[in-house]
């Protein structure tokens, strides 16, 4: 395993932030590149919000709420408390260390500078050498079309609705027109491995690969590129990805998820607890990796990223 290559994550939230924390324990940090998901980005009191970015941002530098896996540690709640009593809105928590970086991401956007600009200044100020690129500059929301209902944006669905109604179908608002961010292209087009995080594959991974040329490089690049499976035990260990597989025509299990990825990984990382379908998963064209996949402290995620880059 050469301590030179370059490794580029498709990324989302919570999963993808404890795997790249993992990986920079056992790889140099400035050969790590992540292409984060920002189709779940929205405006909440006027602030630009990124939460992926946020809580892979947090995690790497050391800041993220152990407890949760997103939002700070050591986090306070004044304003969101007083807002409440004035009768604002809270459905999406903020507190007052996050709404300080909602705060100058949105000061910086009004003075004209990109995401990707601002992600990389947080970023030298946090002491993060990993580069974080967003997938774009522009803008693309994630909608879900729910059962019994019209189409809502995911957030809504997510938080507000605590993701407990059915999903009927997906789209991502903006993906026609949105370019891939600075770097991104290059970054996978110089990657010696791509890892595809264990994400939701709908709406984490999903809007970055339907960036105009992002999918069509990975597809090329297949044979250098290693997916890790969200799903464990027939169940994501957080989050709507386990019934969004079933809701959405899909296997609820790693088979399902190698469904998705067949055209764009050569391999799925899948968890002893589902060594039993490794054939199956190989039967839709990928090799399978069978390791702990359970990234519950830092040494468990460490020993991920390195069975990962030993079969990239």
């Amino acid at each position: 395993m050469s301590e030179d290559r370059r490794i580029t994550v498709v990324a989302g939230g919570v999963g993808a932030a404890k795997f790249l924390r993992g990986l920079v324990q056992v790889h140099p940090n400035h050969l790590v590149t992540a292409l984060v998901n920002v189709a779940d980005d929205f405006r909440l009191h006027g602030l630009a919000i990124s939460p992926d970015l946020d809580t892979v941002t947090y995690t790497l530098g050391g800041l993220v709420n152990p407890e949760t896996g997103w939002g700070r540690a050591n986090e306070s709640w004044r304003v969101r408390d007083e807002l409440e009593r004035l009768g604002g809105e809270t459905w999406f928590n903020l507190g007052d260390l996050d709404l300080a970086v909602h705060l100058y991401r949105t000061q910086r956007i009004s003075n004209g500078a990109t995401l990707t600009e601002i992600t990389k200044e947080i970023c030298e100020r946090l002491g993060i050498e990993a580069q974080l690129l967003p997938a774009s500059n522009q803008e693309i929301r994630s909608q879900l079309k729910l059962e019994g209902g019209g189409w809502v944006d995911f957030q809504d669905y997510f938080v507000a609705q605590q993701h407990s109604v059915p999903v009927e179908n997906l789209r991502f608002r903006g993906i026609e027109e949105a370019l891939p961010g600075p770097s991104v292209i290059a970054s996978l087009e110089e990657a010696d491995a791509i890892v595809i995080a264990p994400s939701n594959p709908f709406v984490s991974v999903k809007p970055v690969l339907e960036i105009t040329g992002v999918g069509e490089i990975i597809k090329r690049r297949r044979e250098k590129v290693v997916a890790i499976s969200p799903i464990i035990g027939g169940a994501a260990l957080k989050g709507p990805a386990s019934r969004m597989l079933e809701e959405l025509g899909f296997e609820s299990s790693v088979v399902g998820v190698a469904s998705l990825y067949r055209e764009f990984a050569s391999a799925l990382v899948i968890d002893h607890a589902d060594a039993k379908l490794a054939a199956q998963v190989e039967a839709t064209g990928l090799r399978s990796v069978v390791t702990d996949t359970i990234m519950s402290d830092i040494d468990r995620a460490a020993a991920l990223a390195k069975a990962v880059l030993g079969n990239t």
